[in-house]
């Protein structure tokens, strides 16, 4: 009887540390005071340009649709995209720009 006891004191002691507390809000900054004078407010300072943003990693397609930053390049003897190194292994040429240029457009 003991050891089942014990057993559910320790399950119940485990669940209760698990309660879920949702963190609160947070708090919403306070709006500034507008001036109680008839005088005009100064003109804000232009705000900077956004620097352009970098495209998506992947996102550098060619006209045929290879993706050159996974190493991709257009083939047009299989008329696929491939990457230069898988190519040169499964048809036995050398792994280079020239043996890949021969290959696809030889």
């Amino acid at each position: 009887m003991k050891p089942i006891a014990l057993s559910i004191a320790m399950l119940a002691l485990c669940l209760s540390a698990c309660d879920a507390q949702t963190p609160a809000p947070p708090a919403k900054p306070e709006a500034p005071a507008m001036p109680s004078t008839t005088e005009p407010a100064a003109p804000e300072a232009p705000e900077a340009p956004e620097a352009p943003r970098e495209g998506l990693v992947g996102a550098d397609r060619d006209e045929h649709g290879c993706i050159g930053s996974a190493g991709y390049r257009w083939c047009a003897k299989t008329q696929q995209c491939e990457r230069p190194w898988e190519l040169a292994e499964a048809e036995g040429f050398e792994n280079t720009p020239e043996a890949f240029k021969a290959f696809c457009e030889g």
